[in-house]
């Protein structure tokens, strides 16, 4: 029969779920058969303190322990004239005022791998083995996804392939930035306590035309030089399609205008804007009126550039 899970765990009957965690945590960190191979003694131990935390790290279990319900194993008990549970110790002790809603032990496995730094490993007590009954999850499995610029601002679904041959479609949020992992959960390797997750990492392609600038969507706007002078619109290209732009009189390269609502989506999926860099643009080819009017000018209205600010 096995020992007050209290005691296995060496935490007062009040403890919160955190400290019978943490409790847990170091005694199943210490006793653990990879970190002592060949020690029956400390496999033994590991299995008390495992079975000790199923008890105590499931709320519900917990609450039927302290109320005498069953046992330190897990099995209903028959109550005596005292009503308690049989370590002889009152029910209903349990510290309610934190800790509840506190992690319970339907996943060991997850809780092993945190412990061990072994998460999505193979080995020893790795994925898809167990040990003493306690069996792991699956490996975790990562990839890298490429995606479009507009898919991070609209969304998108996206299909990806794995080494072993599955393939699954990925739900690319609006809002995605480069280096994000989306978790797919139970899309990972296969494992005798369930499959373990798939971490896909997204890489945002460069565009030929939008570039982002911190929190900014940016582009540069090409103007020629009669309607940067004398004002005039041009179409301009946006993550939703071309749009007419009216360029003021007297505009000049690199000044901004902004596109309200046509940049980049945040987490919540509101947009925020485009800005369009003027860039002055001659012409292709050599105009000789253009060369003459510019040649009078240098002589009659000379004029030094100089950078603003």
């Amino acid at each position: 029969m096995a020992r007050d899970p209290y005691l296995e765990l060496g935490v007062s009957r009040g403890a919160t779920a955190d400290e019978i965690r943490k409790a847990f945590r170091k005694l199943a960190k210490q006793h653990h058969p990879d970190t002592n191979p060949g020690n029956k003694a400390a496999e033994e131990r590991f299995k008390q303190v495992s079975a000790a935390f199923d008890i105590l790290g499931d709320v519900e279990k917990r609450k039927k322990f302290d109320a005498g319900d069953i046992d330190a194993d897990g099995r209903e008990t028959a109550r005596g004239f005292g009503g308690g549970n049989p370590w002889g110790q009152p029910g209903g002790q349990w510290n309610t005022t934190r800790g509840q809603d506190g992690p319970e032990s339907g996943d060991l496995g997850d809780l092993f791998s945190e412990i061990l730094g072994r998460r999505g490993q193979g080995g020893a007590g790795g994925a898809g083995g167990g040990f003493g009954g306690f069996s792991q999850k699956g490996a975790d499995v990562r990839a890298k996804l490429e995606i479009d610029l507009e898919d991070s601002i609209h969304g998108a679904k996206k299909r990806i392939a794995f080494s072993d041959g599955r393939t699954i479609d990925v739900t690319i949020p609006k809002g995605a930035e480069e280096g994000q992992t989306l978790r797919l959960k139970g899309q990972g390797s296969p494992g005798r306590a369930g499959p373990g997750d798939a971490f896909i990492e997204l890489a945002v392609k460069p565009h030929p035309i939008f570039r982002r600038e911190g929190s900014a969507l940016v582009m540069d706007l090409p103007v020629s030089v009669p309607d940067a002078v004398l004002g005039g619109k041009v179409e301009a290209p946006t993550p939703d399609g071309t749009v007419s732009l009216t360029i003021p009189r007297g505009a000049n390269s690199g000044q901004s205008l902004r596109l309200k609502g046509r940049g980049l989506s945040d987490a919540r999926g509101k947009r925020g804007d485009l800005l369009g860099r003027i860039v002055l643009f001659l012409p292709d080819k050599p105009d000789p009126e253009l060369e003459a009017f510019a040649e009078a000018w240098r002589k009659t209205r000379p004029y030094t550039p100089r950078r603003k600010g």
